[in-house]
């Protein structure tokens, strides 16, 4: 499916590196059809440059086999009707058994990429994971993927863990990105690795939890293309989430400070991100704001889905208030204008001004990131995943021919804090056979594979969710249940020694 690319080294040349992103960096109106070609050993030794267009060439999502019905679930915890559903925006959530841990979902997602991908192991040169499900606070479980290539011998495999909270699968791109445009890479792929399982102890917190795993394929002559030099990035010192209680899979949570720390960290990740591209865009004269408008699609880290939706509405009072002179009377902003004076610092409680842009923004929500929540509204919240199941739930829903050309901004947040939002170029080549028709080619079963899972009742689920709390961290341990309603080809942790080794083993295919 996939060129590997021979050894090769790189290095910086300004002018040609920014000449040759002009096309990502312009409007998404003015830019002209563009087809990638194949990147050749030879090219990059003569063209003294980066490598063309770093970015995704291929993703594989894994989530559980078993779920539980939001509107059960609400019955069976004695809440009033469409406190999940309508309140949170939830439908479903899976959930992970006792013969499922953060090891077992990496293990299954890595394995799943290569074979569909049909990669040979020692094709890939860097493997970096993002989780903060946590079982070992020294081996980390990128070294329990390397038994996946130990038959071909490629332990020439840079890259390790990255931690904080649900920003660690970001941080991995973002790494793994750099490395291939660094004279550190080798022309071999990068793999990142996103998984975790989100639990939370009985409450107003359980039902925004989920479990999964994300594998992206990153290398040149990519579909999907990170946008160089416009990463708007916030970072600061909060507990609004956090896991000190290494003894439990459990957080502490502080709900409604964890929402205005997400929500000033869209803030302060979009105004640096529209000042870098915009400086990008005067450079090649172009000189106007950037607005939400210019996204075709906007993606979010999703702990639950009418935070996402609140979020849309927030990135348009941002446009809002640093427009000179928005139209009030008409179109986008109709309305409006009583907000016009007020401050984004004094607004994260406001329902007045939650609930108004919230409406203003309705049909954006519906057009650029609705399709986006597939994945969230029915397996529920898989921290450092989430947001790359999102990427994931767009892709399948639709054609190449519809996203070729489009410009995909994403905001990931995860807590304590770290947060950017960064946007990614869909390529413009849309013909069959193409890398953006095998990337979207290749997702086409989510919808199916959602549909075939196992409901579980909540009676059931609570069980099973007392035999996680029990069997956390034992020794001697053997799994309890079955394994049979595992999809095939998922790993499965098989035994727990007396030194707290684990074992695995795979379900057949």
């Amino acid at each position: 499916m996939f060129r590997l690319f021979s050894q090769t080294r790189c290095c910086l040349q300004v002018k040609r590196a920014l000449q040759r992103q002009e096309w990502l960096l312009r409007p998404a109106h003015l830019t002209a059809a563009t087809h990638f070609s194949t990147v050749s050993v030879e090219h990059l030794s003569r063209s003294d440059s980066w490598p063309k267009d770093v970015g995704i060439l291929a993703l594989e999502v894994y989530f559980p086999s078993q779920y539980v019905e939001q509107v059960e679930l609400e019955k069976y915890d004695g809440v009033e009707a469409g406190k999940y559903t309508l309140g949170l925006g939830q439908k479903q959530m899976g959930f992970c058994s006792a013969h499922e841990d953060i090891n077992s979902l990496c293990l299954t997602v890595v394995q799943r990429l290569v074979e569909r991908s049909r990669l040979s192991w020692d094709s890939i040169g860097r493997l970096e994971v993002g989780t903060e499900t946590i079982i070992d606070k020294s081996k980390a479980v990128k070294t329990v993927l390397m038994q996946l290539f130990q038959d071909s011998g490629n332990t020439d495999v840079e890259g390790i863990d990255t931690t904080n909270a649900c920003y660690g699968g970001t941080a991995s791109l973002f790494n793994s990105v750099d490395w291939v445009e660094s004279s550190s890479w080798d022309g071999r792929y990068a793999m990142v690795v996103c998984g975790d399982i989100a639990v939370y102890a009985t409450g107003n917190a359980r039902p925004t939890g989920g479990a999964g795993a994300v594998a992206m394929l990153v290398g040149p002559e990519a579909p999907l293309v990170l946008e160089r030099g416009v990463r708007g990035t916030h970072m600061e010192h909060v507990y609004d989430f956090y896991k000190p209680d290494l003894a439990s899979e459990y957080p502490m949570v502080d709900g409604k400070l964890s929402i205005q720390c997400y929500f000033r960290a869209l803030d302060q990740c979009y105004s640096v991100y529209r000042k870098k591209i915009q400086s990008q865009w005067q450079k090649v004269g172009v000189d106007k704001p950037f607005t939400l408008e210019e996204f075709q699609f906007m993606i979010f880290h999703t702990p639950f889905c009418k935070l996402v939706q609140k979020s849309v509405g927030r990135m348009m009072l941002n446009d809002f208030l640093a427009a000179p002179n928005p139209d009030t009377q008409s179109g986008l902003y109709k309305g409006l204008q009583a907000f016009r004076g007020v401050k984004l610092e004094d607004t994260y409680s406001d329902k007045d001004v939650e609930k108004a842009f919230q409406k203003a923004s309705l049909e954006m929500f519906s057009q650029k990131t609705k399709p986006s929540l597939l994945l969230s509204s029915r397996n529920g919240n898989m921290y450092t995943p989430s947001m790359y199941g999102c990427l994931a739930s767009l892709l399948a829903q639709y054609s190449a021919q519809q996203l070729a050309g489009s410009r995909i901004g994403a905001f990931s947040y995860g807590s304590g804090l770290a947060a950017s939002l960064f946007s990614m170029r869909v390529s413009q080549d849309a013909a069959p056979g193409s890398p953006l028709d095998k990337l979207v080619s290749s997702l086409s079963d989510l919808q199916t594979r959602l549909d075939v899972r196992k409901r579980v009742p909540p009676e059931e689920f609570a069980e099973i969710m007392k035999q996680r709390e029990k069997s956390h961290h034992l020794v001697n341990h053997t799994p309890q249940g079955s394994k049979d309603d595992l999809f095939p080809g998922t790993w499965y942790l098989e035994r727990v020694d007396d030194k707290h080794r684990r074992q695995y083993a795979r379900r057949p295919l």
